[in-house]
């Protein structure tokens, strides 16, 4: 039986190689809306390393990325500010933003 033996990591150190659908979906987001930030995710035991943009009416996309470095060379590409999630958490217009979805009659 082979339920205890460990799959070859495919992605290596670093993460997942970058997607370049996901680098145009990031892309296309900041230019079609005003006031995006950039906010770096840390990896965790279940997720890879994300970046997350939040509009300036807080509507938000988050995409896998390969490293926190990836994530800010992409930001300063695009002229973004970055943020790191640990230090400075979720903006608040993100909430109201989601909240607001909530609410919306389905």
């Amino acid at each position: 039986m082979a339920w205890f033996r460990r799959r070859p990591r495919t992605s290596g150190p670093g993460g997942r190689p970058l997607d370049q659908a996901d680098l145009e979906h990031l892309t296309q987001f900041v230019r079609t809306r005003t006031g995006v930030e950039a906010f770096v995710e840390p990896r965790t035991t279940v997720t890879e390393t994300t970046v997350l943009l939040v509009a300036h009416d807080g509507e938000w996309t988050r995409r896998r990325i390969q490293s926190p470095e990836v994530a800010r060379r992409f930001a300063q590409q695009l002229s973004l500010p970055i943020y790191d999630v640990r230090l400075l958490g979720y903006p608040q217009r993100m909430r109201d933003y989601n909240a607001r979805q909530k609410r919306r009659p389905a």
